[in-house]
């Protein structure tokens, strides 16, 4: 009994330590990944708008700001769409 008793306990060290180490390549993972692109010096961001989420397009860049609200610019910086959540 005691014998399986040891088994037990070193096959749940096993997996604890396992456990530990994908959680650490997760958060390196997901802590390097790159920030945001920076944004054109064309685009002007409303007062307090802080971006979330920057998408390019051949024609178009859209800002997604963190409190939702989405922009669309034009290739000039020019804002030619404002759609509040």
């Amino acid at each position: 009994m005691l014998r399986w008793l040891r088994f037990l306990v070193t096959a749940l060290a096993a997996v604890m330590g396992l456990g530990v180490l994908v959680i650490a390549a997760l958060l390196w993972l997901r802590l390097s990944e790159a920030p945001l692109p920076e944004l054109p010096d064309s685009v002007a961001l409303p007062e307090g708008a802080k971006p979330a989420a920057v998408t390019f397009a051949r024609d178009w860049l859209v800002v997604v700001t963190e409190g939702g609200e989405v922009l669309l610019y034009d290739r000039q910086g020019r804002l030619r769409e404002r759609v509040q959540p």
